[in-house]
């Protein structure tokens, strides 16, 4: 599970640190791609292994489906972490999130997800307000 906000930077080489306590679950490979709201999916090998399984059998007949899957998967990117704990995210990757710099890495349970620290910002202050009023509706009778 990952869990937290971090606030690591890109180098000029297009390389980001992983937070260092999912570093040892990362360390054998993990998968990049494109998410919703303009951010990256960051999913550990097993979890885009599960994904996938998931997605192949929705049905090709749906056009949704298709699309997504097209999306998703063409943007795949499969990295193993150097020495020191960083991934080399790709040009299209950085340029379809928009990540210049500063950057914030949120644990989403399953997966990271790795925001330019603006569009998170910006991101964040929206949903804030809705997120207090919801959890009836998205979790009933748990919370």
């Amino acid at each position: 599970m990952f869990l937290g906000t971090h606030q690591p930077r890109l180098d000029d080489k297009g390389r980001l640190f992983l937070p260092a306590k999912y570093r040892e679950e990362l360390a054998e490979g993990l998968v990049i791609t494109k998410g919703q709201e303009r951010c990256l999916y960051v999913f550990p090998v097993e979890e885009f292994q599960r994904i996938t399984e998931a997605l192949s059998t929705a049905p090709v007949t749906a056009k949704a489906v298709r699309d997504y899957s097209r999306v998703f998967f063409a943007s795949a990117s499969d990295e193993k972490p150097d020495k020191q704990g960083r991934i080399t995210i790709p040009q299209s990757l950085r340029q379809y999130a928009g990540l210049e710099r500063d950057c914030v890495v949120i644990g989403a349970n399953t997966r990271l997800e790795i925001w330019d620290a603006q569009a998170w910002d910006t991101y964040l202050s929206a949903q804030e307000q809705a997120f207090s009023e919801l959890s009836e509706e998205v979790l009933p009778g748990i919370l």
